[in-house]
């Protein structure tokens, strides 16, 4: 019988032996009888990527030739060996099947482990100890063969400090291998290097070498995630360099920042960057609890995303490094500490450990000259030309430093309406949305990210149809705001409207002054005078429109344009903890938080989100848990971060710090949700993920409260505390009761509850809150990929997508999904 070679192995001679894999051109008797057809759903990966089928003849035949190869050439014939090779084969067949019974895929190494144990357990270890040899011996021989058919490089020389030299492989090829340090598993060093000497040319600057490198690897993220923190590493190699001034082993480094760290922060000063405070700091105390190995936690996405746009730099060149980044952030935050150092550290712990991150506005600008630390700021417009130009200014002085802007526009009069002043006709809102766009689009936030805001209008304003079609790509594009956010207010009047089939009357602000301040029950009897006024001629400007009419355009326009964006008025104000000292008329920019507004105080949140999936451990199931003793370890430290950010922030507007110090809201969040469900092998779109959020986020909630309360008893209650809901004894999850009364029903929600919520209300009675809001769902879109998790609760967007930013554009691979594609075996060219 004649045999060629199938994967990577050699025919063998006298006294050698292939190990599993070789393919019979015909095969009889035993198992190598059996119809391949059997295992039609099986398939075998060969070392160079092609998928076969599987034929259990083959390992039988191998195994054949083992016995012959140490047992002399007598034993093939012997009825005894026969029995044992078909023994063996039928053992090793089923204990690859019970992997996979339904089946799936395995590779060469695998089956080849299998028939080495299976040898070992019959006895037969003199087979099984050659085939260990032999195995070893191949796979040297595979890698000389491998060394020997690496491209050769052309006769190339680099430019180095200015000096012409020889293009040094070994040089490049060690600084690849070590970024595939811990992944070799998973990625190919050679293929990297191949990919990055494709690039180079004669004379090439030893940056652009470094850089095609980073590109090389970054090519092959799809076709393995752990390719994402090969370019990592390239990548962390050229910013070492940059900042540094030469090239830095990851072994250095650990001794390499303590020195470093001390002189950054006076550069930093020196360049007028850094708050001249953070060197009155122990930075050799700091400096020796930086963690060198976290740099290698980076994906690409997040380290360049840092490069970009996070690390300070002078004159285009970045002098910040990672861990100094986030030690930098931390003592911005802890500048108010008694304990400044040990504050600083443990707030450096919960960041560069990825278990809590602050908001871009923190990451940007903590521990600065300029440390405007909150993310998101909320006005309200007054009607009369100051109040708006005043309001478009406060937009650009709060953007100038990253801050994010909700407007509320209700206030301004309709098109049409009467001007006093001037005896003419208003020309409306839009024209001044218009001024807003531009606004937003001229004060891009220092460069680092583009300008933002979101306008709210309520649904009974004049102006809402046109305000609806603000995003369209169509018509007069003086009326059209392509840049800006826009989102409906919507009172409960209205979907009861809706759900009735009744018309819907629009009005003027300047007729109905005050329905801007009103909601529920309130709301709805001044809107029904307001109506009755107008049927009898007493306010003469105003709109009658089916209410199903505008309620079908609001959702068309989502549709088609993605805005503006659903808001519900009277649930946002009902539940609020601060009723008592204002009304909410609008959200934020990412409709994250529920703030009062008036002509004196501008809202600001203060953000901030753990990373869930960091806080999850094994159930000792084979599943994973929520932990919750570092849960609530985490959002102690992180309560105090936010809470630091209200008192050492920088105020562009005074509005905005009488309103942060009088309430103190902070907003903490979470990231990674989707992780959590994949962690835990839970469809999103299931019984176990709403089960999973209600708990996961009850014990968010709950932790963040206590936090809050135990601030409050070390630096007392805010001072708006007296009257609020907090105070009365309501917690938040208390006013969905009160919504149902208020609306008579609509309200369908679980509300039962796992924590010791009464021992948390004996707290609030005894110590108060030292915030007058906690919790805050931030869409996190751009933290998130700094620690490479999922956006939010958001699920995850694709498998395999590409991501765009200001960055660039980002392979992005569900490590997931490739995860257990590798366990079933599937995980190949094909399946990319």
């Amino acid at each position: 019988m004649q045999y060629r070679q199938a994967s990577a192995v050699t025919q063998s001679g006298q006294g050698n032996f292939p190990p599993v894999a070789l393919e019979p051109k015909a095969a009889s008797g035993g198992i190598g009888s059996v119809a391949a057809t059997s295992y039609a759903d099986y398939k075998v990966i060969r070392r160079n990527g092609a998928v076969v089928g599987f034929e259990p003849s083959k390992i039988a035949l191998a195994m054949t030739k083992a016995f012959i190869a140490v047992r002399g050439g007598q034993g093939a014939a012997s009825a005894a060996i026969r029995e044992q090779v078909e023994k063996l084969t039928a053992n090793v067949v089923a204990a690859l099947l019970r992997r996979q019974p339904a089946g799936g895929t395995f590779h060469i190494e695998d089956i080849q482990d299998q028939v080495e144990l299976s040898l070992m357990r019959d006895g037969a270890h003199d087979v099984a100890r050659a085939y260990v040899l032999y195995r070893e011996k191949r796979a040297q021989e595979r890698a000389k063969q491998t060394a020997e058919h690496r491209p050769a490089v052309p006769a190339l020389t680099m430019i180095e400090n200015g000096q012409r030299v020889p293009f040094d492989l070994g040089r490049v090829r060690a600084l690849i291998e070590s970024a595939c340090e811990g992944l070799a598993e998973y990625v190919a060093p050679d293929a990297i290097v191949a990919e990055t000497i494709k690039n180079l040319y004669d004379g090439v600057p030893l940056d652009e070498v470094y850089k095609s490198a980073i590109l090389a690897a970054r090519a092959l993220i799809e076709t393995d995630p752990a390719y994402t923190y090969v370019t990592a590493r390239l990548l962390l190699h050229t910013v070492r360099r940059e900042v540094l001034g030469e090239e830095v082993t990851q072994a250095a480094m650990r001794e390499r920042y303590a020195e470093y760290f001390p002189r950054f922060i006076k550069y930093g000063i020196e360049a007028e960057l850094l708050d001249e405070r953070l060197a009155q700091f122990d930075l050799k105390r700091l400096g020796a609890a930086l963690d060198a190995d976290r740099d290698l936690q980076f994906n690409y996405l997040g380290l360049q995303t840092l490069y970009d746009r996070y690390f300070l730099h002078r004159d285009g060149r970045r002098f910040e490094l990672p861990q100094a980044f986030f030690m930098r952030v931390a003592m911005g935050l802890a500048l108010n500490e008694i304990d400044r150092e040990a504050r600083a550290i443990e707030f450096y712990e919960a960041l560069s450990s990825f278990d809590f991150m602050s908001s871009t506005p923190t990451l940007f600008n903590s521990g600065t000259r300029h440390s405007q630390l909150s993310s998101c700021y909320l006005t309200t417009v007054s009607d009369d030309l100051d109040g708006i130009f005043e309001a478009i200014k406060e937009n650009a002085l709060l953007a100038k430093y990253a801050g994010g802007l909700g407007n509320d526009w209700t206030p301004v009069r309709a098109l049409g309406s009467h001007i006093k002043g001037t005896n003419g006709k208003s020309q409306g809102v839009v024209p001044f949305l218009k001024v807003v766009n531009d606004t937003a689009v001229a004060v891009n936030q220092g460069g680092k990210r583009k300008g933002a805001v979101c306008c709210y209008l309520e649904t009974w304003h004049l102006d809402i149809e046109e305000f609806l079609e603000l995003r369209k790509n169509t018509g007069d594009d003086r009326r059209r705001t392509h840049d800006m956010n826009t989102a409906n207010w919507i009172p409960d009047l209205f979907m009861k409207r809706v759900m009735e089939g009744a018309d819907w009357t629009l009005f003027s602000p300047s007729d109905v002054p005050d329905l801007h301040d009103k909601f529920g029950r309130a709301f709805e009897e001044a809107y029904l005078r307001y109506e009755e006024k107008a049927a009898r001629g007493e306010i003469r400007l105003f709109k009658k429109v089916p209410a199903v009419q505008l309620w079908r355009k609001m959702l068309t326009m989502l549709f088609e344009t993605g805005h503006p964006w659903i808001t519900f008025k009277d649930a946002c104000n009902i539940r609020s903890p601060q009723q008592h000292v204002g009304v909410i008329h609008s959200s934020n920019l990412c409709t994250e938080i529920t703030l009062n507004t008036s002509a004196t105080e501008i809202a600001v949140c203060n953000l901030g989100s753990v990373n869930l999936p960091a806080h999850m451990k094994p159930d000792g199931r084979g599943g994973f848990e929520l932990d919750h003793a570092k849960l609530k370890k985490t959002i102690r430290t992180a309560m105090r971060m936010l809470d630091n950010v209200i008192d050492i922030n920088y105020y562009a507007v005074p509005k905005a710090r009488n309103s942060n110090l009088r309430h103190r809201p902070v907003g903490l969040g979470v990231m990674g949700f989707q992780d959590c469900l994949h962690l835990m092998r839970t469809p999103y779109a299931s019984d176990g993920a709403v089960e999973f959020a209600d708990r996961s986020m009850e014990a968010v909630c709950y932790y963040a409260y206590w936090a809050s309360t135990e601030l409050a008893e070390e630096r007392g209650r805010y001072s708006s505390f007296a009257g609020s809901l907090w105070d009365r004894g309501i917690l938040p999850q208390d006013t969905v009761k009160l919504l149902a009364e208020e609306r008579g029903g609509y309200v369908e929600v679980d509300t039962s509850s796992t924590m010791d919520w009464e021992a948390l209300r004996a707290r609030i009675r005894q110590y108060g809150m030292r915030n007058s809001n906690c919790v805050a769902i931030a869409p996190t879109a751009t933290i998130s990929n700094i620690v490479g998790v999922d956006a939010s609760i958001e699920p995850t967007f694709q498998n395999l997508f590409v991501k765009s930013n200001l960055s660039g554009e980002f392979t992005v691979v569900n490590e997931h999904l490739v995860r257990d594609l590798k366990r079933l075996g599937l995980w190949d060219e094909v399946m990319v």
